[in-house]
């Protein structure tokens, strides 16, 4: 891999500011919009692989909040995360970032982003 992508939903508040961030060190990057484009299965699996399904389940977010207790309790593991997931993208936190040294990061915290780009 050698490109920057950024996974995410544009209207998403974190999402704006992690690629203003990156506008603002004009850093290139290729966006994958989920709403349009959806989640990717095969990458969904990649991150899942390097990250853990934990971190990429955002329960905190208002989707998360919406689902009934009963199918917030279902997700116990990868493969009910996953479903969930590809089902609802928005429930994934975002950004996912896919740096170019084939590494993964969920969420945008500006002091990692700044040791992953020199």
């Amino acid at each position: 891999m050698n490109s920057l992508r950024v996974y995410g939903i544009p209207n998403c508040d974190t999402v704006r500011k992690a690629r203003a961030w990156l506008d603002a060190r004009q850093r290139p990057y290729l966006f994958h919009d989920f709403k349009k484009a959806g989640v990717p299965e095969a990458r969904l699996a990649q991150w899942i692989a390097q990250t853990g399904w934990e971190p990429l389940v955002n329960r905190q977010g208002a989707t998360w909040r919406k689902l009934p207790p009963e199918a917030q309790a279902r997700i116990r593991d990868a493969a009910s995360a996953t479903r969930l997931m590809l089902e609802q993208a928005s429930i994934i936190k975002r950004p996912v970032v896919e740096w170019p040294d084939g590494s993964v990061t969920v969420g945008f915290n500006e002091t990692v982003w700044a040791e992953k780009l020199p």
